[in-house]
């Protein structure tokens, strides 16, 4: 439980890697040098976030593949990927594939629930199935069984001269089981994916079941968890920007950024209730401090914080200096080199 003398165990980030849809390369570009520059700092792991239809990664897999080659250590993962827009089957191959090439540092984190935007994109999703698909856990545990090396066919063997078939998921990468994690807001999730051994991602989105107190109900979710899954790892997710190394025009366009983000954390939004965790902008000890008071960080050990939409790429490299170099020394965390 992190208070201040107990430090924190990981450190990540976590970007959805805006690009300009007239250059779409420069801005996929910006953020694998972001990724490079996170291993450089010595953080612990890089994030992509899903943003389908969005100008923002759209397909994360692919690249987390090209980041697996331009790192060596840092572990990559996906916060998260909506199981209602994939194929459980083929997102098992694709992941199981940038495991190997990545030497086992893949992180893939999931979750269920119809696609946002359902009514506008199920014609072009599922043409033929819509009215039948299955957006249930049960999604998530089927992806869970293709990863961990059941049966997905009824053969295998040798057929012809050459070719060899398989049952099960080729590349197997035997570590990538217990390297899956689950993206939940609600009690009940917190406790399926602590019943079902996955890992469990807590972000700055929760929905408001027990209290109207953002931390309080996280934490809640948290011990939920661990209550069933006592081994398991959970990593919380804040937006946090330390300005220590900021100029005054950052310092400006941060603060202002919260200020508009501010009035939704103030009581739980819309008819599922969700509740924003408010951003913590000011120097690494402001944030520290308001971290060793946050009800949902003293359950952690582990942090991934999320980066700010629509900032410019010096702006990240001012973000993430500070974290790795102020904040996270502040937390008692230390750089992996």
């Amino acid at each position: 439980m992190p208070a201040p003398g107990v430090p924190l165990q990981k450190l990540g980030f976590l970007t959805i890697g805006v690009f300009d849809e007239a250059d779409p390369r420069a801005g996929h570009e910006t953020t694998l040098r972001v990724i490079e520059l996170g291993e450089q700092l010595g953080f612990d792991s890089a994030w992509l976030r899903h943003r389908h239809l969005q100008f923002g990664i759209s397909s994360p897999v692919a690249v987390l593949a090209a980041a697996t080659q331009r790192t060596t250590r840092i572990e990559l993962g996906t916060a998260v990927t909506p199981l209602a827009w994939e194929n459980p089957l083929r997102l098992a191959e694709d992941l199981a594939t940038v495991d190997v090439l990545s030497g086992g540092r893949l992180n893939p984190g999931v979750s269920v629930g119809p696609p946002m935007h359902w009514d506008d994109v199920k014609a072009a999703l599922y043409p033929d199935t819509a009215d039948v698909e299955d957006f249930s856990y049960e999604r998530v545990a089927r992806f869970v069984r293709f990863v961990d090396g059941a049966p997905a066919s009824g053969f295998r063997g040798k057929e012809g001269v050459v070719e060899e078939w398989s049952d099960r998921v080729q590349p197997h990468s035997a570590g990538l089981r217990s390297r899956l994690w689950y993206g939940g807001a609600s009690l009940r999730s917190a406790q399926w994916a602590g019943e079902n051994g996955l890992n469990f991602l807590t972000s700055s989105v929760v929905k408001a079941e027990v209290t109207e107190d953002f931390a309080t109900e996280q934490a809640g979710q948290v011990q939920a968890f661990k209550a069933v899954h006592p081994a398991g790892r959970v990593s919380q997710g804040l937006v946090v920007i330390p300005t220590d190394s900021a100029t005054p025009a950052q310092r400006a366009k941060y603060e202002a950024y919260a200020a508009e983000r501010t009035p939704r954390t103030r009581s739980p939004q819309g008819p599922g209730r969700l509740m924003f965790a408010a951003d913590l902008v000011g120097t690494a000890e402001q944030i520290a401090e308001q971290l060793y008071a946050h009800a949902g960080f003293r359950e952690v050990e582990e942090v991934v914080f999320a980066l700010p939409f629509s900032f410019e790429p010096e702006d990240y490299v001012q973000i993430l200096t500070d974290i790795a170099g102020s904040l996270g020394p502040a937390l008692g965390w230390t750089p992996t080199t």
